[in-house]
This record gives structure tokens, sequence and C-alpha cells, in this order.
């Protein structure tokens, strides 16, 4: 069994630091905020920390699960970060969702320690975590990854590696284009049945079992039905994944027309107050646009 630590203690990293525990590596938590810890330490057998570097020194992988871009660069190479304390040989794993361009930063400056580095952004939600059935995209060497990939499946349904460092982000904005996509086409396809006068539930029923069947359909249409958004990934996390994949987008010259739209209806659910609601709170806005 290996020592671990896990720096970020959120919906998503809560219960994956806990399944490692679980599975008998001995591991060490660190969170900006000590009550997550707390709470943690309260669930699973392992020990918190006050400090990243605290939490790091011994690692022999080092988890990060975290905000974004700038929460990244501050637990890595920020002050009193991870990057100061990880032995030689040591690995991290980046489970944010960031950008490909962070990402191979960050693998450089570790490369530079000494210290392996593996972007493994991941797919499923909250409830994915918690079941312990996460889909994850990793960028590395193979190495790497061979080393890794025993301690991610014991979060995971599936961890596949994609190609070298900045790869697993990638693959993650495309899947986020997808989701984005489906998520309207959903809210729109219900929002279409309402006004019909047709049983929404009934449709849903029928066309789950041919072409439009979809993990969105068959998790979601209920609480969009019930109006229920408080749970799932939240629209401002989609806000700033969509962020990422234009900016992207925008280097490589791909047209993505639909993201485009989709990140803008996003915009208007954030300022109608919504940030906090599930991504499938688009039904929400074409409710209240509706006479």
């Amino acid at each position: 069994m290996s020592k671990v630590a896990f720096i970020g203690l959120g919906v998503m990293g809560f219960p994956m630091a806990g399944y490692l525990s679980r599975a008998g590596h001995e591991v060490c938590v660190y969170n900006r905020t000590a009550a997550k810890t707390k709470a943690w330490l309260e669930c699973y057998p392992g020990r918190g920390a006050e400090t990243v570097i605290e939490a790091v020194r011994e690692a022999d992988f080092v988890f990060a699960c975290v905000g974004n871009d700038d929460d990244l660069r501050e637990i890595t190479t920020g002050d009193n970060g991870a990057y100061s304390a990880m032995q030689e040989g040591a690995l991290f794993i980046d489970h944010t969702t960031v950008s490909a361009t962070v990402t191979r930063e960050l693998a450089k400056v570790a490369g530079d320690r000494g210290i392996g580095y593996l972007d493994a952004p991941v797919s499923g939600g909250q409830q994915g975590a918690e079941k312990g059935q996460l889909t994850i995209m990793v960028g590395g060497n193979t190495d790497d990854f061979q080393r890794a990939a025993p301690l991610m499946n014991s979060y995971a349904r599936q961890v596949t590696l994609l190609g070298p460092v900045g790869s697993g982000q990638l693959c993650k904005m495309v899947n986020q284009i997808c989701v984005a996509g489906l998520i309207e086409a959903l809210a729109e396809g219900l929002h279409f049945a309402r006004a019909a006068g047709l049983d929404a539930e009934q449709v849903i029923d029928v066309i789950s079992k041919g072409a439009a069947q979809s993990w969105q359909m068959e998790n979601r249409y209920q609480t969009m039905l019930a109006g229920e958004y408080n749970h799932g990934f939240a629209v401002d996390l989609m806000r700033k994944d969509l962020g990422i994949v234009l900016a992207e987008a925008k280097k490589n010259g791909t047209r993505l027309p639909v993201t485009n739209m989709v990140n803008e209806f996003y915009d208007e659910l954030h300022n109608m107050g919504g940030g906090r609601w599930d991504t499938s709170s688009l039904l929400a806005r074409l409710e209240s646009q509706s006479g």
C-alpha cells in the first residue's frame, strides 16, 4: 500500500480520497477549509494536514482536485506549494478540470524537479464520485500511468491513457462540448413536450428506448420536470469548463457554434441567480422565458 496525499475535499475529492483510504492506502488529506478535513476524518481512516507541505512531504502519490488554473498553480508552485516538499520520484495526479496550457506548464516544472505528472480530469459528477464509478481521462507517460492506475481504479469504472501530458484535459474538453449540447437538447425537448400537451414522463419512457437515449436523459429528466436543481454539477463550474473549451478552440481554429450558444445560456442562468444550480437547469431558463 502507498503513502498518499489528497488535496481538495470538495464534492468530488471527498469521496475519491475516501475510496483510496478504504483501499488500504495511507492517506493524508488537506483542504483550505479545515472543517472539510475534520468531516472527512470522521468518515474515513487517515490523517489531516494543516498545510499542503505537511500533507505531501512523505507521499508517494499526491492527488489534487481543486477549482481552476490559479488554484492549481497555488497548491503546486505557489508559496508553500506541493512541489517544494514532494520527494524526488513522487507522482502528482491532477483531477482538476483546467486548461491544457497550465497542465503542460506545471508538468514541466514537476519534471525539472524529478516529480512525475499526470493530468487526469474526471467525468461522472458527484454521483459518479460517490459510487466510485468515474471515468478518468489521463495524459502523461506510460510508466507514470501504470504506477497510478491501480490507485485511480479504486474510484473509477474506466481509466484511460490518451497520450502525453495535456491529452487528458483535451479529452475532457470534448466531453464538455458533448454534454453541453445534450443537456440543451434535452431541456428543449422537455419544454416542447409540455407545451404540446404531452405527458413528458411518458415521452421520455418512449424515446429513451431509441436513438435519443443518453445518460443525461435517464438520470436528469425527472428532476428537471420537478424543477429540482440543487444537485449535481453546478452551472458556474460548467461556465468555467466551457470557457476553457472556447479558449482552446480559439487557439486551434475550431468552430463551436452550439457550445458558444449554450455557454451564453449558462451565463443567463448565472445572472438569474442560478450559479449553483445543476447544469440541467437549462430547462428553467426556457420556462422563465415562455409566456
